[in-house]
């Protein structure tokens, strides 16, 4: 909020006294205290790769208070899957921590929230029979498993179907004629599923229900055209009914989706304090709730979220000219046409490292706090040379569909006259993270698609002019950074939360999302915009050839190097 510094008569400025300073943080936070307590706040809760966040925000939408659970996906015979039991006990913990942050800041318990919403990583595979029990175990967006369902599938529907989305991973199950198929009755994602057990409705906003199956843009549901040429192909191998009737019901951003139950309150929070009746939102995935997040939901904006994976989505101002493996067509919350560049592999490779070094300031008897090696790390980037000094790295934990990898290997690598310094290992690793992603937007370039401005959000942008002002060398254009930027999704899915509060009962808000977000959100929001410097643009193309020319040493490690199951490392 904008605010006028009061003069006196003089003209000279008036600055507030210690007592009058004291009062307004007094008042302030009884006015916050009375909002908690009459529940004009919104919860957002996301379920990202590593971490599980729950976000409490004030009827300003700013953060009041935060509570989050780490947690990791399991190789299980193959399969990257987390279980429904580290779900529960992972965002119950969350939530847990939530309630202890607000009580310590505020003094008072919440019982009751405005709107509660729920996100997660999109895409996937959760398939339910008629009891509404698991088949499977869950198949996450990180498995590259469905390579000749999603090929058939693009031919077919003449639309881009990669290999994470769920409609790829139901068709796969079929054309392997796996025993469960024939007992599907229903499938979602894992926003859907938290959504449905919460709730009881089977429903999905439009954003994540983009990852499942294509979207008609106008009319923002599923594409009924390309759901029956799927059922034709599909005929009798499927569970017996149109796929249609399997997939959650779509709902845009602000549409009724339902109050949570008696039972969903068990779930959510065990110690009974959050009561049933709230409501809620449509469940959005990860890349909606970066696009609120950033206010990103027009046309000619985009934004670039950093995380375990990491994925730009730009809006479209209209329909690009022909299918692009590289590209997926899904939505804004709202429903509008986006193309996304995803690419399975973020920071997670750069983490690591980042643990390393803590571990060796450990041993040399000056431990330092992880965020704080990480940081350290992070900015030794900029005393690196323009291309990294002829290092090369590949962040790949898993495969990477755009560069045509169905498994991945970290590896760091460099020629004998190389110049390894911390300055030039740190600004590959950086680069790396952004290297996938570079590869995937020049394909939006030869669409001739434009882009006023990239907003980055998630962990790796709260370390002020880094990864911001690299990323901007990788892509070629201005990047934006908000105070917001660490918040991320469980931040974005609260404000879905409030948007759907402001409807006040009715079936949707009268405002729409973009207005809202512009209006009541970002109004005075600060953002630091960072242009692209010359010489890092030359020195990061410098870095993306030799990263481009190196991809065979990366094939050849997946062809030599086989992974630990790690079902059986905890058998052991």
């Amino acid at each position: 909020m904008t605010r006028t510094t009061p003069r006196d008569d003089a003209g000279r400025t008036e600055r507030p006294t210690m007592v009058e300073r004291q009062d307004e943080g007094a008042g302030r936070l009884t006015g916050l205290r009375e909002a908690i307590e009459q529940g004009r706040t919104a919860l957002g809760i996301e379920l990202g790769s590593t971490r599980i966040k729950a976000c409490l925000v004030g009827p300003d939408n700013a953060p009041l208070a935060s509570g989050s659970h780490d947690w990791e996906n399991q190789l299980v015979d193959g399969v990257w899957t987390y279980s429904l039991d580290a779900v529960w006990s992972g965002l119950q913990a969350s939530v847990t921590a939530l309630l202890a942050d607000v009580e310590r800041q505020y003094g008072v318990r919440p019982s009751t929230v405005g709107a509660i919403g729920v996100s997660a990583m999109m895409h996937g595979y959760l398939a339910f029979d008629e009891a509404d029990e698991l088949l499977v175990p869950f198949r996450t967006w990180r498995n590259t498993s469905t390579e000749r369902a999603a090929t058939e599938l693009t031919g077919l529907l003449g639309h881009n179907i990669p290999l994470r989305w769920s409609v790829a991973h139901l068709y796969q199950a079929i054309l392997d004629d796996e025993p469960h198929v024939a007992q599907v009755r229903h499938f979602t994602t894992l926003a859907g599923y938290v959504h449905w057990r919460l709730t009881g409705q089977q429903v999905l906003g439009v954003g994540d229900a983009s990852g499942m199956f294509p979207i008609d843009p106008a009319t923002k549901d599923y594409d009924q055209r390309m759901l029956a040429q799927l059922d034709e192909l599909v005929g009798g191998r499927g569970p017996g009914r149109g796929v249609a009737d399997l997939l959650p019901r779509v709902l845009p951003a602000g549409a009724d989706a339902g109050a949570l139950t008696a039972d969903g309150a068990a779930l959510l929070d065990p110690t009974g304090t959050l009561l049933p009746g709230i409501p809620l939102c449509p469940p959005e995935g990860d890349a909606g709730t970066g696009m609120v997040a950033t206010n990103s939901v027009a046309p000619r904006t985009g934004n670039v979220s950093a995380g375990t994976s990491i994925f730009a989505m730009v809006v479209l101002e209209k329909p690009l000219e022909r299918v692009h493996e590289e590209l997926d067509l899904v939505t804004t919350p709202a429903g509008d046409l986006v193309a996304m560049v995803h690419c399975n592999n973020g920071a997670s490779e750069l983490g690591a490292w980042a643990e390393l070094f803590g571990q060796f300031a450990a041993a040399l008897g000056r431990p330092a706090e992880p965020g704080a090696v990480f940081e350290a790390l992070l900015r030794s980037a900029l005393d690196g040379d323009a291309d990294g000094g002829g290092l090369l790295a590949y962040n790949y934990l898993s495969g990477e569909p755009i560069t045509g990898l169905e498994a991945g290997r970290p590896l760091f690598t460099r020629t004998p006259d190389s110049r390894l310094t911390l300055g030039n290992f740190a600004r590959t690793q950086v680069y790396s993270v952004f290297g996938t992603l570079s590869l995937g937007m020049r394909v939006l370039a030869e669409e001739q698609v434009e882009l006023d401005t990239m907003f980055a959000h998630g962990g790796l942008f709260k370390t002020e002019g880094v990864a911001q002002r690299l990323l901007a060398a990788a892509l070629g254009a201005p990047v934006a950074v908000g105070r917001t930027a660490g918040e991320g999704g469980a931040w974005g899915i609260a404000v879905l939360a409030a948007y759907r509060a402001s409807a006040r009962g009715a079936a949707a808000p009268e405002q729409g999302l973009g207005s809202y977000l512009g209006a009541e959100v970002f109004s005075d929001a600060a953002l630091d915009v960072v242009e692209p410097d010359a010489e890092d643009v030359a020195g990061f193309s410098a870095f993306l050839e030799r990263y481009s020319a190196g991809l065979a040493i990366e094939r050849a490690a997946v062809e030599t190097l086989p992974t630990r199951d790690t079902t059986q490392e905890a058998a052991r």
